[in-house]
């Protein structure tokens, strides 16, 4: 049953007397208790903070004088107590409450400055199941649920950002207004929430729960941007602490703030070019929204850009560049020449930074390693009222048995093109159909609505690059092409075909699968089925 309010105002400011802090996160906490106290606020506190506070020579009291309870079970138990919770809920203004503290010896607390155990921060650090659960806290989410919902007259802080605020109102007001009260409240409960989620999400995994009956997403603000997608469109960046190398985690050198545009840009191509191991050389993709418009592996990353570059120099302008290496100077002597939005890659050479520097607009982005793109993680899009949420999408084409569906095998040379053409294509908006050859990119068909339509746009980028070039042929001669997913009749392969295909490697599983193989058979055209389908909506 619903609890009715007594509807008792709010008072617009509140003076505060007595403050509770609690926090993991001891930054900037002896200055603010400093603070505090010269304002005459009595500070009470717990385990480690009261011990970071009193070796700071501050005055502080014990939490445990307060509860008459000593810490126990290893501070499992320190603020669970009516004397703490009472003080944080007890309504100022209601003479049945302010009965109850009397009759109980309960004394009001009006702030409460408290962060939670780095919950979030050992996970990534790769803890074990016992260590997990024992960084999850328990009195701290309580006493700063029990604080914002009696934010009519208590002040919960649960992020050192925002202490000096808090402290410009206490010395210019003499207090703290409702308003942002209001506001601490709502930033509060998000971050309970944001913390709850990072551990329902962490057991659901561990414990192989695929669709737990509650999914929760959760993030902390990275930067609020000046638009979305559009001008007209808000738009913010979170992370989800998620310890992934990528545009969230990375640190950017040079250049203005990114864009919503740029870090979704950003995120695809770096997640592209993660497909290929530094090991096996040099690797650059190139992406112009969210779809590749140059892939390529080279003997030097230099050769990889420029041969990437070269399968769309048109879209290539002001797109997004990501390598799998450090980038050296001669890389970034090419990149320059170019105007380029984003770089982002691995590391980065004293020398290219210097090179870099001549572009001030170009942001350069270094993450200090590569994702593992076989690694197991979540996937979410929102819908109307509601959310799709699935697993990365962790197939590689090394993990998969290639099925020879044709009377011609393919060679060991088409083998490596229908490969790297394949691992390009799961990066593709569907339908996808990418043709390469000898580690490049000859040409990307994205995102149409017929699959033969998708091989025409390939087939005509190539050609455009090849005059560009000036190159007698386009390199979809010989090429190897790649569909994301099964060739539904065999006008798709035909038009490949045409382009010049001799292999085409697709996850088969149509219906008319023998019409498309007797039509390969009919041009001489080497097929395999890899049983594995790669949408990309």
């Amino acid at each position: 049953m619903a609890v009715q309010s007594k509807r008792i105002p709010a008072p617009d400011l509140v003076t505060v007397k007595t403050a509770l802090i609690s926090v993991s996160d001891k930054s900037g906490v002896v200055e603010l208790a400093r603070d505090l106290i010269a304002l005459g606020v009595t500070i009470l506190s717990t385990g480690g903070t009261f011990k970071a506070l009193s070796e700071a020579g501050l005055a502080v009291t014990d939490v445990s004088q307060v509860t008459g309870f000593p810490e126990i079970m290893d501070g499992r138990v320190k603020t669970l107590h009516p004397n703490v919770h009472g003080g944080l809920l007890a309504i100022r203004d209601d003479a049945d409450h302010q009965k109850a503290m009397a009759d109980h010896g309960i004394s009001a607390i009006d702030l409460s400055i408290i962060n939670l155990y780095p919950f979030e921060e050992v996970r990534a650090k790769g803890a074990d199941y016992p260590e997990s659960v024992e960084n999850i806290d328990i009195g701290g989410p309580a006493m700063i649920r029990a604080s914002a919902k009696n934010h009519a007259y208590v002040t919960v802080i649960t992020d050192p950002a925002d202490y000096s605020t808090l402290v410009d109102h206490l010395k210019s007001e003499g207090g703290t207004p409702y308003r942002f009260r209001q506001l601490m409240a709502q930033k509060a409960y998000a971050r309970t929430a944001a913390y709850d989620t990072a551990i329902a999400n962490w057991m659901a995994e561990d414990l192989g729960v695929d669709a737990p009956r509650y999914r929760t997403v959760g993030g902390v603000l990275r930067e609020e941007m000046r638009y979305g997608e559009n001008p007209h469109q808000k738009a913010a960046f979170y992370v989800t602490g998620e310890n992934r190398p990528g545009v969230a985690t990375a640190a950017l050198l040079q250049g203005k703030q990114l864009s919503y545009n740029n870090i979704n840009d950003t995120d695809a191509a770096f997640e592209l070019v993660a497909e290929f191991s530094p090991e096996k050389g040099p690797a650059c993709a190139i992406i112009k929204h969210a779809n590749p418009c140059g892939v390529a592996t080279g003997g030097s990353l230099r050769d990889a850009y420029l041969k990437a570059l070269a399968c769309d120099s048109t879209s290539a302008f002001g797109g997004i560049i990501a390598l799998n290496s450090l980038l050296d100077a001669e890389t970034a002597q090419e990149i320059v020449k170019l105007f380029t939005e984003v770089i982002i890659a691995p590391e980065v050479s004293d020398e290219a930074k210097a090179i870099i520097a001549t572009k001030p607009n170009l942001r350069l982005l270094t993450t200090g390693a590569l994702p593992d793109p076989r690694h197991p993680g979540l996937t979410a899009k929102t819908v109307s009222g509601g959310l799709l949420v699935q697993a990365r999408d962790a197939g590689a084409i090394d993990d998969v048995t290639l099925k020879v569906v044709t009377k011609r095998a393919p060679t060991a040379q088409e083998i490596e093109d229908l490969k790297f053409a394949y691992t390009v294509a799961k990066h593709v908006k569907s339908n996808a159909v990418v043709y390469a050859k000898d580690g490049q990119t000859a040409g990307i068909g994205a995102g149409q609505m017929s699959r033969v339509d998708s091989a025409r746009i390939a087939a005509i980028k190539a050609e455009d690059a090849a005059k560009a070039a000036g190159w007698a042929e386009p390199k979809t001669r010989g090429s190897a092409a790649a569909s994301e997913a099964f060739l539904p009749f065999a006008d798709g392969l035909l038009s490949m075909i045409a382009a010049g295909a001799t292999s085409v490697i697709q996850p088969g599983g149509s219906m008319r699968d023998q019409e498309v193989i007797d039509a390969a058979d009919a041009h001489g055209v080497a097929m395999v089925f890899t049983g594995m389908r790669h949408f990309r909506h």
